[in-house]
């Protein structure tokens, strides 16, 4: 016979009676010392020593009136041997009483084990149960965590007036049974989690984790119902899952990253929401590493989703390393709305009198007329019927219907007012032109996108509709269109759009998407890029792949590749787009040490567009210098033109414009500023007409001459030579692209004239 564990043992029957209860073992129930119907047997053959009980009771108990301890994650083994000597035969069971902390019984947990019926008499027969605090296999009571003791024993039960004899009662810890590995985890079971996703589990996962130490906590087979927030610091190993309200959080503090969290909701999409809420709720994790997996998102993955409470964040938090896909489904639907507003210039990003505002989401995109590209709603306010917009409209005042679109993206952060320094890092978005990639906050800044892949966005790769863009961070990504086989013309992706300024675009490639940027705002660095937008057309039509919507951009442009598109500069987000005179102009722009590439083409394609969307614009501070210019296949007539769909540039205000050191091939037209032009006057005159009409920048007056070189002997009509120099007349001809030379007598010759289109100061 088993000893079982000394400090477990109930005290032996020879020893006396008076700790053996006749109900439930607790202090002050009668025991069966003295009772008339049970005596010590000294020397049974079977069991040496043991205790007879007549059974005169429809359930005669016997319970050890000691407490017999059992802590969370301990397995208790009680067992005895009966036989029947005489009379009726009882059926029999090991018995107890669960107690808590507080001495009280655990209602609503069994205390009984199996049953056990002999089949006659003198037959020895086993009684066993296994009590533990975790519903284990081999389980036949579960306690759960808050059992503290018991008071173990047997019931008869059946018919009375059979005598029992009963060997002394042995107490097992057999927890090793359970847990063979016991000092490297531990299971939320022994604690008492049930795992029938209902009942909340959350007090027995804390109970664990408590007695983890450094071992690891294993949630079994099943679904766990977590009730409210819940943080584990030991690391855990999910083999069920977990089922939690919306706004609980939970927080693997142990082991984090991505698969736990696919591993403990039983989801990819749920996991990766779930994993995202632990990062944004202020846990000790900065990162959330996808360990090199797919995350395969069957909807959008939203701030409000996620984080619905959090409406500021601003603390560093980096996604890296890994794949996000996209299942095809209906919550990638575009939702188009049409609807009426009234804009006025003097409250410039606002829609009022906005009718069906309630259906208008925030981060849908505004087209219309008099509306600019890449407008967004911001915010709305319901009550009011207005909506704000992250950029104004340069149409003016008035009533007008408009049409919003809402994207769906894979990371959707506009739920969010503010979110600062989220880095994405070695990530590629599969959106097989099903979905868009990021919708960032509508305020915040340095959002960090950095050695990652944005491949076939629906509609848009990267989205701001507000000031979330502000010193935002591209870097070594490359951006593929869902446009690729589409002629230029039909495009309508962007890869990226900013509303705020200093943004660094740097080291990037973009392919075949409508714009590759679209950029209000100014201190923009855009820096050693290859966007290209050709199509397979014989004489194509090209377009804008970077667009500056703003007039005084600050903004640098070096190093670039920039391949079958243009560079277009608009005032498109201007609320009062005419020149006012209390405001800059178009300005503040270089373009230095870009290699401008066209092929295929027609021949008024030009790489530099300026649009003014109003009248009274000019130029005010712009560089091009050291930037190869190329066309292949097709020639070009020039590299610049002046879009004058809404309105000419004020050609008299031109001031500061560098046009230096370019490199032409297939292009017609040389441009620079100052230009040098070469004239040769084969007829005595004194006044030479001089034509500047197709090489100064953006078709300019010719405003400026810097010099007058004589590169021939300047000779009268008779021959003799002239040394007074000619005074000089500019803007001459209707068009104002003539150098009118005065001379003292009529005179011949060659000259070289270095001429601007601008006043240099």
């Amino acid at each position: 016979m088993t000893i079982g564990n000394l400090a477990l043992m109930p005290r032996e029957f020879r020893l006396g009676l008076n700790l053996w209860s006749q109900t439930t073992g607790l202090p002050g129930t009668p025991t069966w010392q003295g009772a008339a119907n049970a005596a010590i047997v000294p020397a049974d053959e079977d069991f040496g020593s043991c205790l007879e009980i007549v059974k005169q009771q429809a359930t005669t108990s016997l319970r050890y009136m000691r407490r017999t301890p059992i802590q969370p994650g301990q397995y208790l083994r009680i067992s005895t041997r009966i036989k029947v000597i005489a009379g009726n035969l009882p059926r029999a069971r090991i018995a107890a009483w669960a107690g808590n902390a507080a001495g009280v019984n655990l209602g609503g947990v069994v205390q009984v084990g199996p049953t056990v019926t002999p089949s006659g008499y003198g037959e020895v027969v086993e009684l066993s149960a296994i009590v533990g605090t975790g519903n284990r296999d081999g389980v036949n009571m579960p306690w759960g965590r808050l059992a503290s003791f018991g008071h173990f024993g047997l019931d008869l039960l059946g018919d009375n007036n059979g005598s029992v004899r009963i060997e002394n009662f042995v107490v097992e810890d057999v927890t090793s049974a359970f847990l063979p590995g016991m000092l490297d985890w531990v299971d939320v079971r022994d604690f008492g989690a049930i795992g029938n996703g209902v009942t909340d589990d959350r007090a027995a996962f804390i109970a664990a984790d408590n007695a983890a130490g450094g071992a690891e906590i294993v949630v079994p087979e099943g679904t766990y119902f977590i009730g409210s927030d819940l943080s584990l610091r030991a690391p855990v190993r999910f083999v069920g899952t977990l089922r939690m309200p919306r706004a609980a959080r939970l927080a693997l503090l142990g082991r984090f990253n991505y698969p736990i969290y696919a591993e403990a909701f039983g989801d990819e999409t749920e996991g990766f929401r779930r994993a995202l809420q632990a990062l944004f709720g202020y846990t000790d994790h900065t990162t959330l590493d996808l360990c090199g997996r797919r995350v395969d998102l069957t909807a959008p993955i939203t701030a409000s989703d996620f984080a619905p409470n959090l409406s500021v964040f601003s603390n560093r938090r980096v996604i890296a390393n890994g794949q996000i896909g996209i299942v095809d489904g209906p919550a990638w639907t575009t939702r188009t709305v049409t609807s009426a507003g009234t804009y006025n210039p003097g409250n410039p990003v606002t829609l009022t009198g906005v009718g069906n505002v309630a259906n208008i989401e925030v981060g849908s995109r505004i087209s219309g007329p008099g509306v600019g590209r890449e407008v967004y709603v911001n915010a709305r306010n319901l009550g009011a019927g207005t909506l704000t917009l992250s950029q104004p409209l340069y149409g003016g005042a008035g009533t007008r219907s408009y049409t919003f679109e809402r994207y769906r993206y894979a990371l959707d952060f506009s739920g969010m007012q503010q979110l600062d320094r989220l880095n994405i890092n070695d990530v590629e978005f599969l959106l097989e032109g099903l979905a868009s990639g990021i919708m960032l906050a509508p305020s915040g800044a340095l959002f960090c996108l950095r050695d990652s892949y944005v491949t076939q966005p629906k509609n848009r790769g990267l989205t701001s509709i507000g000031t979330g863009c502000q010193g935002m961070l591209v870097d070594r990504c490359e951006f593929l269109s869902n446009e690729m086989t589409m002629l230029a013309q039909n495009r309508s992706s962007v890869a990226i759009n900013v509303n705020n300024n200093d943004t660094k675009i740097r080291h990037n490639r973009f392919m075949r998407f409508g714009h590759f940027l679209v950029a209000n705002g100014g201190g923009h660095i855009i820096q050693g890029n290859h966007w290209f937008q050709g199509d397979t057309a014989q004489a194509g039509v090209r377009f804008g792949g970077l667009v500056l919507t703003q007039a005084n951009v600050q903004t640098t442009v070096t190093g670039n590749y920039i391949d079958n598109c243009s560079i277009e500069w608009t005032n498109e987000h201007s609320p009062t787009p005419n020149f006012a005179g209390e405001e800059y102009s178009f300005g503040g722009l270089t373009i230095t040490g870009n290699t401008f590439l066209a092929s295929n083409t027609t021949l008024g394609f030009s790489w530099l567009t300026l649009k003014p969307y109003g009248t009274g614009h000019f130029i005010h501070g712009l560089s091009v210098m050291g930037n190869v210019f190329k066309s292949l296949f097709n020639k070009i007539d020039r590299i610049d033109k002046v879009d004058t769909t809404f309105a000419d540039l004020n050609y008299s205000r031109m001031r500061n414009v560098q046009f230096q050191g370019n490199m032409f091939n297939g292009v017609l037209a040389y441009v620079a500023n100052p230009v040098d032009i070469p004239h040769v006057q084969s007829t005595g005159s004194n006044r030479w007409m001089v034509n500047v009409d197709v090489a100064l920048p953006f078709n300019g007056w010719a405003r400026k001459v810097e010099s007058v070189i004589a590169e021939s002997q300047i000779i009268n009509n008779s021959g003799g030579r002239v040394s007074d120099m000619p005074w000089v007349q500019t803007q001459q001809g209707t068009s104002r692209k003539q150098v009118a030379l005065n001379w003292g007598v009529p005179t011949r010759g060659s000259v070289s004239i270095r001429v601007r289109m601008d006043s240099p100061d």
